[in-house]
């Protein structure tokens, strides 16, 4: 039974979780502070008359790297919601194991032989738990929290191939506002000469330009593109790692409950029992109200 819910459980976990990774309907676009920088001083020297880059290649751009900034983000956020989930888990039956046996040591062990044997079904509950949680732990660890951090390993390259590129542009736009510069001047033998120098200047410039942009706009969308079935494994991974804990913990505290359950007592039974006693300790002087 277990095996046929998994693919399911999977199917429904994977899903909801890659909403958080899947193409948003509009991708924030973090404004790059040159390019901001720029809008601000339109008539700055050095720039160029001509529209050197089609606005629509402009947004195509922008908009394909604000989803990569904003997968960057929410990769860095999973990775640290991961690890605080699995500290949380560990912590937790850790402080079981350690009441269980703090319980141990307490004197009523040594004076009534039914509480030990019941304190002591509790530990080995406990200490089976924690065994199984941190076998759980180490399989996320290294199916999930690894591979969230080594994919988030990648966008400091990717920036800087950003980066390079926006440094080519403004390149590009610097020699393409001296061409243009000395194409407007009276064409006489020193102006025309300095035009061909400059138009040789630009040329490797514009090359270089075009290739960074080319490149980046074929394989940003591909490495987005290639988030789900980079993290499909991972996520399957997570959650059968959940399936097995839980199936365990089922199987442990349905063993404990049998050690523990009195026959014929029921629930309401030990709730009426310890209200009396409760009563009889509350009756005694050293608690009684002044």
């Amino acid at each position: 039974m277990r095996s046929e819910l998994v693919p399911q459980i999977v199917w429904c976990f994977s899903e909801s979780l890659h909403l958080s990774l899947r193409e948003p309907i509009r991708a924030e676009v973090r404004p790059k502070k040159t390019s901001l920088w720029l809008a601000q001083i339109p008539f700055k020297i050095g720039q160029p008359k001509k529209q050197i880059v089609p606005k629509t290649v402009e947004r195509d751009f922008e908009r394909e790297y604000g989803k990569l900034q904003q997968l960057e983000e929410q990769t860095r956020r999973l990775q640290k919601d991961m690890k605080k989930s699995t500290d949380a888990d560990l912590a937790m039956s850790k402080s079981a194991v350690k009441i269980s046996l703090d319980l141990l040591s307490n004197p009523l062990c040594e004076q009534d032989q039914d509480f030990l044997n019941m304190v002591t079904a509790l530990d080995t509950a406990m200490k089976r738990m924690d065994a199984f949680n941190q076998e759980k732990v180490n399989q996320i660890q290294k199916t999930v929290i690894e591979p969230l951090k080594k994919f988030g390993s990648v966008f400091p390259s990717l920036n800087m191939a950003v980066k390079r590129r926006e440094q080519a542009l403004q390149d590009y736009r610097r020699l393409q506002a001296k061409v243009e510069k000395y194409e407007e001047k009276e064409k006489t033998g020193p102006v025309l000469a300095k035009l061909h120098q400059a138009r040789e200047e630009l040329r490797p410039v514009r090359d270089d330009f075009e290739a960074k942009n080319k490149q980046l706009l074929d394989e940003m969308p591909r490495f987005y593109n290639s988030r789900l079935d980079y993290f499909q494994p991972s996520f399957e991974s997570l959650v059968r790692a959940q399936v097995v804990y839980y199936s365990e913990m089922h199987k442990i505290f349905g063993d404990l409950t049998q050690q523990l359950d009195q026959p014929g007592c029921p629930d309401e039974q030990r709730e009426r029992e310890n209200e009396a006693r409760l009563s009889e300790l509350r009756a005694l002087s050293i608690v009684a109200d002044d």
